[in-house]
């Protein structure tokens, strides 16, 4: 089997959605480069690239919130990611489940699992 093509954005980065393999949450949507996704694949640990920081991270790297990889898949046009994971505490920086917590009116829907002053 070969790999399929993937297509890169202009600036060289595929958005990467994180989904529990188990209960199939939206966990998080972060973006990878070439070797953010080389990474993921060499170690089974989800890798992202923080445009905003300007560097590769491993997921978990500083909250030990990690992200073991069950499969990577590809969409159809090869332009986006799907990283099925088992999530190891909370996926969100803010100390939530999954990054997608809130309704766009603000409402809190989403389960806080962790402190992010304890932990960042």
């Amino acid at each position: 089997m070969t790999d399929v093509t993937l297509a890169f954005d202009e600036q060289e980065y595929l958005p990467a959605v994180a989904q529990d393999a188990d209960s199939g949450e939206v966990l998080m949507l972060a973006y990878v480069t070439e070797e953010a996704l080389a990474r993921t694949r060499e170690t089974g640990y989800a890798h992202y690239y923080s445009r905003s920081r300007d560097e590769l991270w491993k997921k978990g790297g500083t909250s030990g919130h990690t992200q073991e990889i069950e499969e990577v898949r590809v969409d159809c046009d090869g332009d986006a990611l799907l990283y099925l994971v088992d999530q190891s505490g909370g996926a969100c920086h803010t100390g939530y489940e999954s990054c997608f917590y809130r309704t766009v009116d603000g409402e809190e829907v989403g389960e806080r699992v962790f402190d992010p002053d304890d932990v960042y």
